[in-house]
């Protein structure tokens, strides 16, 4: 704030209402996860705006969309690099020992505790798909 940066600053204000009003609709205070779950929701709401502001050539609107994005992005855990995702995986797919699309869902619920707010789980999903499938 002493920065004067106003952008910043009302990012960071949209962030503290939105795990206020997070905290208010469960009762309860938000441990870590929880809030790493409110930054994931405003980062893919971000990115929806931008694909939309973009197709609509409103670069002065996506542009303030991707400096929220980023300044959202700071406040994630260090994600992880592919091989990473990739090995931790693979170390799931054979506890779980999962044979086919059938055992997808005990494989990604497994793997979203342990990767929550560190990987794209869209990506990580198509990772799944793939060892699984071989």
């Amino acid at each position: 704030m002493r920065a004067g940066d106003t952008r910043r600053r009302d990012t960071v204000r949209l962030l503290q209402a939105a795990i206020k009003q997070r905290e208010v609709d469960t009762r309860a205070p938000l441990d870590d996860a929880a809030v790493i779950a409110v930054i994931e929701k405003m980062l893919k709401q971000r990115k929806d705006s931008i694909a939309q502001y973009e197709a609509a050539h409103r670069s002065d609107l996506a542009d303030i969309e991707k400096f929220e994005a980023q300044i959202l992005n700071a406040y994630m855990p260090q994600a992880l690099s592919d091989e990473e995702i990739k090995s931790l995986v693979d170390e799931v797919v054979l506890a779980i020992d999962a044979k086919g699309q059938q055992d997808m869902g005990k494989v990604m619920a497994a793997l979203k505790s342990k990767l929550a707010g560190r990987a794209d789980m869209a990506k990580v999903s198509a990772l799944v798909k793939e060892r699984i499938a071989n």
